[in-house]
């Protein structure tokens, strides 16, 4: 016993050491806009924690007229036009056909600031749309109707063809699907559902993810599987990344899913989306394979290890400061249970002649 506590301690400093290194490692992946956000937190924990600083430096709310105006004429440029007279539209997939409708592109100039006489122009179109949101949003006074990072440039008829259709799964380009909802069409899907993530992010309250979505709850009960499915399959592109920049220089935050997709997955799980600050592999949480000697990671219930591989002598886990969290009670029947908080922590492995330390996460 006296032997086991000895390692025990060693083990738990050890880690601390580890944890200390990787605490650098991410302070270098990260943009120093998320300097003090711990992305090892429950997710619970993670999700307030980002909330708070979107909330926090959200310091301009802008006017619906005519800075939302003005700011989609910058944010929304096609980057491949180097005149920068024109701006994508959402939902849009055809600059070729006679039909004004399904236009991608648009001259920035051609809003359309009246009620009528609008064919042809574009509009702006809010995403989560008004109607669905509680309370309603207005733009009468500058507040979550007005935030630019869930408004687009959109076709008059397009935008009055999506009224306020909620999203659903679909293929191809955009437009009404079976039931009468919509899909965004796949260039814009993943565009959607991170702007989707962060008005949740954002107004938690007023306007959750589940309120605009058709969809299943395999994953997250707050968040529909098709946000976290596009997430993955239509990935950041510049465009986003240009508009992410633009209106964070005008309202101060951030849409922290399109600076790193990873953190869906570490709020709500599904499949691993893109990871652009390398969190998977300073956490631990890397894709695991049934070759390796225990899967899976991230876990909800168990973990499963391979008694073959190794004759284990103790198997623990422990929390990222080395309190034992957890021990497992039967070394030999592949199966250690995982706390039930959710957030990040150590497996230790103790065999014959080896130990072996892994992070898990705990969705």
């Amino acid at each position: 016993m006296r032997y086991l506590f000895s390692l025990s301690i060693l083990f738990s400093l050890g880690i601390l050491n580890i944890q200390a290194q990787e605490s650098a490692k991410i302070q270098k992946n990260i943009p120093a806009y998320y300097s003090q956000i711990d992305f090892g937190a429950s997710s619970a924990d993670l999700f307030t924690k980002l909330g708070d600083l979107v909330k926090t430096t959200h310091t301009d709310l802008l006017s619906y007229t005519p800075e939302v105006w003005n700011a989609l004429k910058v944010s929304d440029l096609d980057p491949s036009d180097s005149s920068k007279r024109n701006i994508l539209l959402i939902y849009g997939y055809n600059d070729t056909d006679a039909d004004l409708q399904n236009d991608r592109t648009r001259s920035k100039d051609s809003n359309c600031t009246s009620s009528t006489g609008c064919q042809g122009k574009w509009n702006r179109e809010h995403v989560y749309p008004k109607s669905l949101a509680t309370p309603r949003l207005t733009t009468s006074y500058p507040s979550a109707g007005t935030d630019a990072h869930s408004l687009r440039p959109a076709d008059t008829e397009m935008n009055s063809s999506r009224s306020n259709r909620k999203f659903t799964n679909g293929s191809g380009n955009s437009g009404i699907v079976s039931g009468g909802h919509w899909y965004p069409g796949d260039e814009w899907k993943g565009d959607v559902a991170r702007m989707m993530m962060y008005m949740y992010l954002r107004y938690p309250t007023q306007t959750p993810a589940k309120g605009v979505a058709i969809s299943t709850y395999t994953n997250h009960q707050s968040m529909p599987d098709i946000f976290l499915q596009w997430n993955v399959e239509d990935p950041v592109s510049d465009f986003e990344k240009q508009r992410n920049d633009h209106i964070a220089s005008l309202q101060g935050n951030r849409n922290p899913f399109i600076d790193n997709p990873y953190i869906a997955t570490l709020l709500w799980g599904g499949a691993k989306a893109e990871d652009t600050f390398d969190l998977s592999s300073v956490l631990g949480v890397e894709e695991q394979s049934t070759s390796l000697f225990f899967v899976p990671n991230p876990v909800k219930e168990a973990i499963n290890y391979d008694v073959t591989q190794y004759e284990f002598e103790r198997i623990y886990i422990t929390d990222l400061k080395g309190a034992l969290v957890t021990e497992d009670e039967d070394i030999h029947d592949g199966r250690v249970s995982v706390p039930e908080k959710s957030g990040v922590y150590i497996a230790v492995f103790i065999a014959k002649n080896s130990v072996h330390t892994k992070k898990i996460i705990v969705n």
